[in-house]
């Protein structure tokens, strides 16, 4: 397999081993900045296990079915899809694959509300992020999202439920033990399967080895997202310590050292938040203009419209905390929540 998607080393289209039995296939996502999602196949003498599905696109498929073929398997051994949360890129695929080959999908219990409410809105629009730019004082940009966003048809047939729910505890599939682990901040039920038997953590998007992931980015209801995902992240470290198999980016590396070097991004974000808050009162949208944006220090105007909401939803959770610690002290005047340093 030598087919090149031009989305750099890590994304290149075929199949990488980790471990006998463990294989990562890199699949294609359509205009997006993550370059590709990892699926990992779990290898059984009657059977393939998958963690995460992809996106349900033509192409997706066709480099699936491709790197099982060098495997010398194929889709219809596929008996389960393990999904670590709901987002497009991982959720879709599975449900298609259940569709055509009977595998069956699992998801974390915690994705229930977020995709019941995506059955009744009908829309892919973020309805919930789109609240928290306007109570963020973003009201102009929310609009301009909304308008394009609504321009999307909704296709209701790949936000089917999974067949069975997953809560914390350890699941049996095709000969293999996995713990499931609920690790709540990207979105409210993402979980991540660790195999301790063979060293591995099939983290998701919860610890990526290059990027932070987007926080609470979901239909589900604001709650505490970036609170949740740093506690997340510390309930890792009660774990032994393992090697990492990420959604995007290359695999490999200690989720240990990787956990200790998110956790201290964050702690830098939180005190660069406040320098820039500084001894004025400012809402979250305000704040976020004044940050820096991925590892190249982006300014938030040279942003898309997208990458903007992220970003004024991040600095919005991170001033939640700061007021949880005590260090800021939140008001809510006409909608809007305004912030001050104590």
């Amino acid at each position: 397999m030598a087919t090149n998607l031009d989305r750099g080393l890590w994304a290149r289209a075929g199949v990488e081993t980790v471990r006998p039995g463990v294989h990562r296939i890199p699949l294609p996502l359509p205009n997006d900045g993550l370059r590709a999602v990892n699926v990992y196949v779990l290898e059984e003498e009657d059977a393939l296990v998958l963690i995460d599905g992809g996106w349900a696109l033509p192409e997706s498929r066709r480099v699936l079915e491709d790197g099982l073929a060098t495997l010398g398997r194929d889709l219809g051994e596929i008996s389960h899809v393990l999904v670590t949360h709901v987002h497009r890129d991982h959720y879709t695929q599975a449900v298609e694959l259940r569709r055509s080959v009977g595998a069956r999908v699992c998801l974390g219990a915690g994705e229930r509300p977020g995709l019941e409410m995506l059955d009744e809105l009908r829309t892919d629009v973020p309805v919930s992020s789109l609240d928290t730019l306007r109570r963020s004082g973003a009201e102009d940009l929310a609009e301009r999202l909304l308008r394009d966003m609504e321009c999307t048809p909704f296709d209701a047939s790949v936000w089917e439920p999974p067949d069975r729910w997953l809560g914390p505890g350890t699941i049996r599939v095709a000969g293999r033990a996995l713990r499931v682990i609920p690790t709540p901040g990207h979105t409210r039920g993402h979980v991540v399967y660790l195999d301790e038997q063979r060293g591995l953590l099939f983290s998701g998007d919860h610890v990526l080895p290059h990027i932070t992931p987007s926080i609470g980015f979901e239909l589900a209801g604001p709650g505490t997202p970036l609170a949740d995902y740093l506690d997340s992240l510390r309930l890792l470290t009660t774990f032994a310590d393992v090697d990492l198999l990420p959604a995007h980016g290359p695999a490999g590396g200690s989720v240990h050292a990787r956990v200790a070097e998110l956790l201290a991004h964050h702690e830098t974000r939180f005190a660069s938040t406040a320098d820039v808050l500084g001894r004025s009162t400012s809402d979250a949208y305000g704040v976020a203009q004044g940050l820096r944006w991925t590892r190249r220090e982006i300014p938030f105007a040279d942003l898309n419209a997208f990458n903007q909401m992220l970003a004024v939803n991040e600095t919005a959770a991170h001033l939640d905390v700061l007021v949880q610690r005590g260090q800021v002290v939140a008001e809510v005047v006409a909608g809007v929540t305004r912030y001050t340093r104590t």
